[in-house]
């Protein structure tokens, strides 16, 4: 009778004894490592029990590194710090707009303890969840009323259900857009049970379409800004005075969805046209629509403001309940709104103000240094500074870029891919972009206290491989 291969399999505190599991336990926890190591061996008994003839059957070195395997795979996909060096500064894979400290220092002060979320410390009755909000967003909108729910896509979608359900709203051909994930204007507008009514072409609607469009089944006029499109050329538009007058005139909604929500003019920044908050409040919209951690810099969220009467209809509408926001969500857009208050002040304490108002030379002094202390470092081949192009991404101003600076890297013995997944991967994540055989490393979208988090990233590749700096040392210079 042959031996049963399954005799030799180690046990699972056999397993467990050996030092990268060890680390795992203590990273995460022994009772996750102890069920992966499990259910490697399940699945080890099941192929073998399976098999017709002799198969393979794993060492325990093997079995260790398929176990550690699950658990970086595990490990990699749970929310982490990274270093945004992309250049991109709204870069919606990261998270968009980081948050102001203030505000991060309000959510963990008012989350420590109860807070008066729906609580009325007056009289103690029960409270307005977004009546602080609302007061802030009046004050920097110029709107009579306000509300927040959890994106702008629900702030649409909200609206068009409350203002319009079951009859005809009339949009320009030219603005029925769809940004990512699928989101497309005509699906949500049938799904808050509206008609859609396209009027004009993809280049040229004129304010006379809209108002030839208008009939009994009429409930609103919409408009959209393009925000990740631009349409350029032989092309006309009706102007938000025009719609304003025209909805006023046939007493319907002017719904303005200006997408990123602009709370001071970006052109200080070099970037142009794009709308702001209190132009669309003040230029004649029942309700204005903007997300707030685009622009504005503060969390997810979709804000809606306007007039008074209309804002308490969708405030009032069902599916208000289910796009509302959480406490967490309301304590930092407070913090970031009470900024606002003083736009100098802003200016310095919003990370994407911040950024945005960095100039280049401080940027050339930045990786300057990066490039002194990266030469000789045995991944980096060449190491120099490039003028480079940063973008403001999130769907805002698609084809206007902004000046900048990265230090451009060479790896040495392995490839560019192969470095930058060495440092998404690492345990200080940095995300750069590959470019022409070199990986860069865009200072524009890097705080300048990560600086010497980039030099630690490099570092832990060294000491990760055992590397000393016996390779001749780097080049560097400017590109």
């Amino acid at each position: 009778m042959a031996d049963n291969p399954l005799r030799n399999l180690p046990s699972v505190d056999q397993l467990l004894q050996h030092p990268l599991l060890q680390q795992f336990a203590t990273q995460a926890s022994r009772t996750a490592v102890v069920q992966k190591v499990r259910s490697v061996l399940d699945d080890v008994r099941a192929a073998v029990s399976a098999a017709a003839e002799e198969t393979h059957v794993p060492s325990p070195q093997e079995i260790i590194e398929t176990v550690a395997g699950w658990m970086k795979s595990e490990q990699s996909q749970r929310l982490r710090p990274v270093i945004n060096a992309t250049g991109v500064l709204l870069h919606t894979g990261l998270g968009r707009a980081p948050l102001a400290k203030v505000a991060i220092e309000e959510i963990a002060r008012l989350n420590e303890r109860y807070c008066s979320l729906e609580f009325n410390l007056q009289d103690g009755s029960r409270g307005k969840r977004t009546a602080a909000i609302e007061g802030l967003l009046c004050e920097l909108t110029g709107a009579e009323a306000a509300t927040v729910v959890n994106n702008n896509a629900a702030a649409t979608m909200l609206t068009l259900a409350a203002l319009c359900a079951g009859k005809e709203v009339i949009v320009s051909r030219g603005q029925l857009v769809e940004i990512g994930g699928s989101y497309r204007l005509p699906d949500v507008m049938e799904s808050a049970g509206c008609r859609l009514v396209e009027v004009g072409t993809t280049n040229k609607t004129r304010i006379s379409d809209y108002k030839n469009a208008i009939t009994e089944n009429t409930a609103g006029i919409l408009r959209v800004h393009p925000s990740n499109f631009l349409v350029y050329g032989f092309t006309e538009s009706a102007s938000l005075s025009e719609l304003a007058k025209l909805s006023s005139s046939s007493h319907l909604p002017l719904i303005d969805d200006i997408g990123s929500g602009a709370l001071i003019d970006f052109k200080k920044f070099g970037l142009n046209d794009e709308p702001l908050v209190w132009d669309s409040v003040k230029g004649g919209a029942t309700v204005s629509l903007f997300s707030g951690d685009k622009l504005l810099g503060g969390p997810q969220c979709g804000i809606i403001a306007g007039r008074k009467a209309e804002v308490a209809k969708i405030i009032k509408h069902p599916m208000m309940r289910a796009f509302r926001v959480g406490k967490l969500t309301l304590m930092a857009l407070q913090a970031t709104l009470e900024l606002y208050r003083n736009p100098p002040h802003a200016m310095e304490q919003i990370p994407l103000l911040r950024m945005l108002g960095t100039t280049s030379e401080n940027l050339q002094l930045r990786a300057k240094r990066l490039v002194q202390q990266l030469t000789g470092n045995p991944f980096v081949s060449e190491v120099s500074i490039s003028e480079s192009k940063a973008t403001l991404g999130g769907g805002s101003i698609p084809t206007q870029v902004l000046p900048s600076v990265s230090v451009a890297i060479k790896p040495q013995d392995i490839s560019v891919d192969e470095l930058a997944n060495r440092l998404r991967s690492g345990e200080v994540s940095v995300v750069g972009r590959v470019n022409e055989g070199r990986l860069l490393l865009d200072l524009k979208t890097v705080h300048v206290n990560e600086d010497r988090q980039i030099i630690d990233a490099f570092l832990s590749l060294q000491h990760a491989t055992g590397h000393q700096n016996t390779h001749p040392k780097g080049t560097s210079g400017t590109v």
